[in-house]
């Protein structure tokens, strides 16, 4: 696996691997997939912002999962603050993709001056996205009971935290 900035090019893959999300997990709390164009103005904002997104590829350029950072929230004191989202195709889950990637986008937020990332988790039942920031030094700062419903469900929002 190769983690590089993401291009233009990848949007197709990465809408598809969002949509695969939305659709089966509770981790974004969108219900309906949003199409490519939406996707393009997504990347086009956080990339304008200065903000690292990137991809990891196979050894035959397929993209395999993706990662970004963003704004935690828009006020200017939060400004070293980073939240970040990790997406990763169902064929290449369990096999170590989400770690290159938040590694590396810990990685490339710290070259940028962000002082902290916050992981926003959606459903505390994902055990294996808390066990990876877990494992690359996030904490447990909060949960967030039952604020978004999905699958007919009450989700909880885990939040975990890291300084950089």
């Amino acid at each position: 696996m190769i983690v590089r900035n993401a291009v233009a090019e990848d949007i197709p893959a990465i809408t598809e691997i969002y949509g695969q999300s939305v659709l089966n997990d509770a981790a974004s709390f969108e219900i309906d997939p949003p199409d490519a164009d939406e996707m393009v103005r997504r990347w086009t904002v956080i990339i304008a912002a200065g903000y690292p997104y990137l991809v990891a590829c196979d050894d035959n350029g397929s993209v395999a999962g993706y990662a970004y950072a963003s704004a935690y929230r828009p006020r200017p004191a939060y400004g070293a603050t980073v939240e970040n989202s990790v997406y990763v195709s169902l064929d290449f889950r369990r096999r170590g993709v989400a770690r290159l990637l938040l590694e590396a986008l810990m990685k490339a937020c710290r070259a940028h001056g962000a002082r902290q990332m916050v992981a926003v988790i959606g459903d505390r039942g994902t055990t294996g996205s808390m066990a990876l920031h877990e494992a690359l030094g996030f904490r447990h700062v909060g949960t967030l009971e039952k604020i978004g419903c999905k699958f007919d469900r009450w989700i909880d929002v885990v939040l975990m935290q890291k300084e950089l």
